[in-house]
C-alpha cells in the first residue's frame, strides 16, 4: 500500500516559472491595491478593471512552463499516493503531470456565474463585461477573493487528515484558512518545509525538517530522498 503524501504549495512554487507572486512587499499587486482587484467590493465597483486584471494573469499562463519543482512532484507519484493542495490558481501542476490537485483558491482557467458559485465553466480566453453565464449573470473569474468563503476547505481538511507525510512548499503559512491545514495532520507525522526564507522554526511542529531552499532546488532533492526510502 502506497503511503499518502499531502503537498501544500504556494506562490513560491510558481514564481520560479515566471509567475508573479501574489503581492509585493508594499502590499500592491501589479500596482493595484489587493482589494481593488481581488474582492467582491472591487468587482462591484469596477468590474472592467478586475476582469482585465485576471485576463492579463490568464494570458501569462500561456507564456510560462512548469519548473523542476512541479516536475519532481509529478515524479513522486511513482511511489506514493500524492495529493497536492495548492493556493496557486495556475495550471502548472497539471501540466507537469500531477494527477490529484485541489485548487483551494480557484483556477484562472475557469470562469463562473457571479450569482452562483457552483456554476463553473472552462475558460481559456478573456472574460469581458457582458459575457454571461448560463443563468444570465455576468461571468467572473473562478477565484476565491478576499472576504469570500473557501468552498473546498473541508475537502482539503479531509485529505490532510490522511497524510502519512506532509510537504509544505513556497508558502509563508500566513494566509488563512490555508495555513491552518497543518493542524490537521496526525501528531508526529513527518513534515517537510521548503522555502528559501522559512517562516517556521524547528520547534514549531513535531517531526519537522526545514529545507531553506527555493522550490526548484529543494523539491527535487526531497523527492530523491523520499523515493530512496520507499
Amino acid at each position: 500500500m502506497k503511503k499518502n503524501i499531502v503537498v501544500l504549495t504556494g506562490a513560491g512554487v510558481s514564481a520560479e516559472s515566471g509567475i508573479n507572486t501574489f503581492r509585493d512587499a508594499d502590499g500592491l499587486w501589479e500596482g493595484h491595491d489587493i482589494i481593488e482587484v481581488a474582492s467582491p467590493q472591487g468587482f462591484a465597483k469596477n468590474p472592467e478593471l478586475v476582469l482585465d486584471f485576471y485576463n492579463q494573469r490568464r494570458k501569462q499562463l500561456f507564456e510560462v512552463s512548469p519548473n523542476k519543482a512541479h516536475e519532481a512532484l509529478a515524479k513522486l507519484e511513482e511511489n506514493f499516493n500524492v495529493s497536492i493542495i495548492t493556493q496557486n490558481v495556475d495550471d502548472l501542476h497539471e501540466r507537469a503531470g500531477s494527477t490529484q490537485i485541489l485548487h483551494l483558491h480557484g483556477e484562472l482557467l475557469k470562469a463562473r456565474s457571479s450569482k452562483n458559485e457552483n456554476l463553473i465553466t472552462d475558460c481559456t480566453t478573456d472574460i469581458n463585461l457582458g459575457d454571461l453565464a448560463s443563468d444570465l449573470s455576468q461571468l467572473r473569474p473562478h477565484i476565491v477573493w478576499f472576504g469570500e468563503q473557501v468552498p473546498l476547505l473541508e475537502l482539503a481538511i479531509n485529505i490532510t487528515e490522511k497524510a502519512d507525510i506532509l510537504v509544505i512548499i513556497g508558502t509563508s503559512m500566513q494566509v488563512y484558512p490555508a495555513a491552518s491545514l497543518v493542524n490537521y495532520v496526525a501528531s508526529n507525522t513527518p513534515i517537510y518545509f521548503i522555502d528559501p526564507k522559512p517562516s517556521v522554526g524547528k520547534n514549531d511542529f513535531n517531526n519537522l525538517t526545514i529545507l531553506a531552499e527555493t522550490a526548484v532546488s529543494g523539491v527535487p532533492k526531497l523527492v530523491g530522498i523520499l523515493n530512496q526510502n520507499v
